[in-house]
């Protein structure tokens, strides 16, 4: 079907009944690679080698630049991976069940209260972190909402900046143990 799209934009098929209307994405891809098959023959066993192995492609296709005061930024690359599904319902209700209780959603590790500091725009704002994580689990399984853990994004992203990942007492260790005079 995708492809018979395309012959709305071929000059060869300007007679022919069939498919008449096509989007704009593909009059841009009609137009660029119309003329160029060795290009389109290129871009085309690229997806291919992204859908065979994401990991390998990704790196041999990465743009080598050296970066110093500026680079260019911008293009439009395809991403494929694998993600595990998490329940926003889930989410939803933690924080519904912290505001229940305590009045305020602040981070678990830091404090950080993102009404506090942004007023109305960070009412209601603050990341939800899996205690238990979900990506080296097997197969699927329940998620409870002990499992869970409320977090600004700084506490959010230095838990997982590596390997092993903290858990949220050390993380809050490393805050207090930080901010001791030395």
């Amino acid at each position: 079907m995708k492809l018979m799209n395309f012959r709305v934009h071929d000059p060869k098929y300007a007679d022919l009944k069939g498919l008449k209307a096509g989007n704009k994405l593909e009059k841009e891809v009609w137009e660029e690679f119309a003329n160029q098959p060795d290009d389109l023959k290129k871009t085309a066993q690229a997806i291919c080698d992204i859908i065979q192995n994401p990991q390998e492609a990704e790196e041999a296709l990465a743009p080598e630049q050296e970066i110093e005061a500026e680079a260019v930024e911008g293009q439009l690359l395809t991403h494929l991976h694998v993600r595990r599904e998490r329940s926003k319902k889930l989410i939803a209700q933690k924080k519904k069940a912290v505001l229940e209780n305590s009045g305020q959603l602040v981070c678990e590790a830091c404090g950080f209260d993102f009404q506090k500091r942004y007023g109305e725009r960070g009412a209601g704002f603050i990341e939800c972190h899996h205690t238990k994580p979900l990506s080296d689990l097997p197969e699927e399984r329940t998620t409870r909402l002990s499992d869970l853990a409320l977090l600004c994004a700084n506490c959010h992203r230095m838990i997982h900046a590596k390997r092993p990942w903290l858990s949220i007492q050390d993380l809050r260790y490393m805050i207090k143990k930080a901010s001791q005079p030395h």
